[in-house]
């Protein structure tokens, strides 16, 4: 077989290939890297020592951005750095309207981001949605309790 019959007979009259079938099912081998990534590895090989010596060395002379690059990889960027802000308790459902509503209040106020706003609002609706759920959950037992005793 030919490589274009075997190519339509794997894709089919239409010319893409089925659901599932990769066009390329055995892909790069593991381990392998980009051509890129290996000429890079090249070029610095017995360099990187004396390019950090020198990179060093001008932090101290006061080259901030040899500064940064060198502190962004030894002490790198705190992610989720922590928020303090206000939040009314949050029980049952009815809960839920108030708390949304403090969380804008402090974005109206620039106490927190807008970004932070919405990471807050997200923990608030997983927090409604296991609120739910438990309602849910004791609602149906009531209900099977009631089924199972008539």
């Amino acid at each position: 077989m030919s490589e274009t019959e075997n190519t339509s007979a794997e894709t089919g009259n239409s010319g893409q290939f089925k659901p599932g079938q990769s066009g390329n099912p055995n892909g790069r081998p593991k381990g392998s890297r980009s051509k890129m990534a290996l000429l890079l590895e090249e070029l610095a090989e017995g360099e990187a020592e004396e390019i950090a010596r020198v990179m060093i060395q001008n932090a101290k002379k006061g080259d901030a951005i040899a500064a940064r690059a060198i502190l962004d990889r030894v002490w790198p960027a705190r992610k989720g750095a922590r928020v303090q802000f206000e939040l009314p308790e949050v029980a049952k459902a009815d809960d839920l309207p108030g708390a949304v509503a403090a969380v804008n209040r402090q974005v109206a106020e620039g106490d927190i981001s807008p970004d932070e706003a919405a990471l807050i609002v997200g923990l608030l609706e997983t927090q409604r949605k296991a609120i739910e759920t438990s309602e849910l959950a004791a609602r149906l037992a009531a209900l099977e309790e009631r089924m199972g005793g008539k």
